[in-house]
C-alpha cells in the first residue's frame, strides 16, 4: 500500500493531545557511582534514558544541487528549533532525545556533522541547530543508501544515551547505486529492532544524467524503510522542503504511527526493482 502524506495535514491539531507534559531533566555527566549508593546509581541511569535515539542520514551526492543542500541544512536546523518540535519533545516520557547527523554519498563516504547530542529544551536545540549550520556544505560522488544504513548501525553503540526507540532517518534524491544491496542493509537493521524512515526528494524531473528514477517514493517504501510505524514523507515541491523536514521530525520525536502504515507482504514483489540504481549505473558505465 502506498503511503502518502499531505505535509500540512500531518501538522493537525491533536497530534500532541492527551497525557501530561513530562518534565525535562537535563542529564548529568556519566560516572561510575560507588557500590554503596544503589539509589544514586539508579537515578543516574535514569538520566541517561531518552525517548528516541535519532540518526539523521542526509544525502549529499552530486545529483543534489547546492541550493537543495542549503535548504536541506536549513530545514533540519529550523525544525529542531521550532516550537512544534519543542512541544513534541516535552510530551515524551523523558522529555529529551539523542540525535546525531551525518552526510553520505558513496559506500565509503560518510561524514559526521553532529556527533551524539542531547536535546532537552530550547538551549540544547539551538546549540545543535548552530552546529548543523556552521559546517561548510559539500557534495560527493555516488549514492549508497546501503552504505549509510551500515554506517549508522554502530553509531547506536557509541551513543552515551539509551533510547526507548532507535530510528534511522534517510533522506535522498535517488536509488542506491553503490555498495551492497539496500534491502540487505535494511533487513539487518530491522533485525536489531531499528526503525528506518525515509524522505525521498523528488523536486526535479527525473534525468538520465543524474540517474534519477520515477516513483522514488515507491522505491523508498518498498526497498528502504521498515520497522514498526515506519513511514515515508515525499518532497515534490522545493517550497515544501523545510515543512516536510519539520513534519518528519515531529512524527519521529512524538513516536506517531501513520494512519495508513506500510504493510509488507512476504510473497509480494516490490513495485520498483530494488536494484534499479545498480542497473542504471551498470547500463551507463558498463560496470
Amino acid at each position: 500500500m502506498r503511503l502518502l502524506f499531505s505535509i500540512g495535514a500531518v501538522l493537525v491539531a491533536g497530534m500532541f493531545a492527551g497525557g501530561d507534559v513530562a518534565g525535562i531533566a537535563a542529564p548529568g555527566p556519566k560516572f561510575e557511582p560507588p557500590k554503596n549508593q544503589p539509589q544514586r546509581f539508579a537515578a543516574e541511569k535514569d538520566q541517561q534514558t531518552v525517548d528516541v535515539e535519532l540518526i539523521l542520514a542526509v544525502d549529499v551526492s552530486y545529483s543534489m544541487d547546492m541550493d537543495e543542500l542549503a535548504i536541506q541544512r536549513e530545514g533540519y536546523a529550523q525544525a529542531i528549533q521550532s516550537k512544534e518540535f519543542l512541544q513534541a519533545l516535552k510530551l515524551g516520557p523523558n522529555g529529551r532525545i539523542a540525535v546525531t547527523y551525518f552526510e553520505w554519498a558513496a559506500s565509503s563516504d560518510q561524514k559526521i556533522i553532529i556527533p551524539w547530542r542531547l536535546i532537552d529544551g530550547p538551549e540544547t536545540a539551538d546549540a545543535v541547530a548552530a552546529e548543523i549550520m556552521k559546517t561548510p556544505i559539500r557534495r560527493a560522488s555516488r549514492t549508497s543508501i546501503s552504505g549509510a544504513i551500515t554506517f549508522a548501525m554502530p553509531l547506536f553503540d557509541e551513543d552515551p544515551y539509551r533510547g526507548l526507540r532507535r530510528v534511522i532517518d534517510i533522506s535522498g534524491d535517488g536509488p542506491n547505486n553503490n555498495g551492497g544491496p539496500v534491502t540487505v542493509a535494511r533487513d539487518a537493521a530491522l533485525e536489531k529492532g531499528v526503525v528506518i524512515n525515509g524522505l525521498p526528494i523528488m523536486v526535479k524531473e527525473p534525468s538520465y544524467s543524474t540517474m534519477d528514477i520515477d516513483n522514488l517514493d515507491f522505491y523508498y517504501e518498498d526497498c528502504v524503510i521498515g520497522g514498526p510505524g515506519s513511514f515515508v514523507i515525499t518532497i515534490k515541491d522545493r517550497d515544501k522542503f523545510k515543512e516536510a523536514i519539520r513534519t518528519k521530525l515531529l512524527m519521529e520525536v512524538a513516536g506517531r504511527t501513520p494512519e495508513r502504515p506500510v504493510m509488507r507482504v512476504a510473497d509480494k514483489e516490490p513495485r520498483v526493482n530494488c536494484l534499479i540504481g545498480e542497473k542504471i549505473w551498470s547500463d551507463r558505465w558498463g560496470r
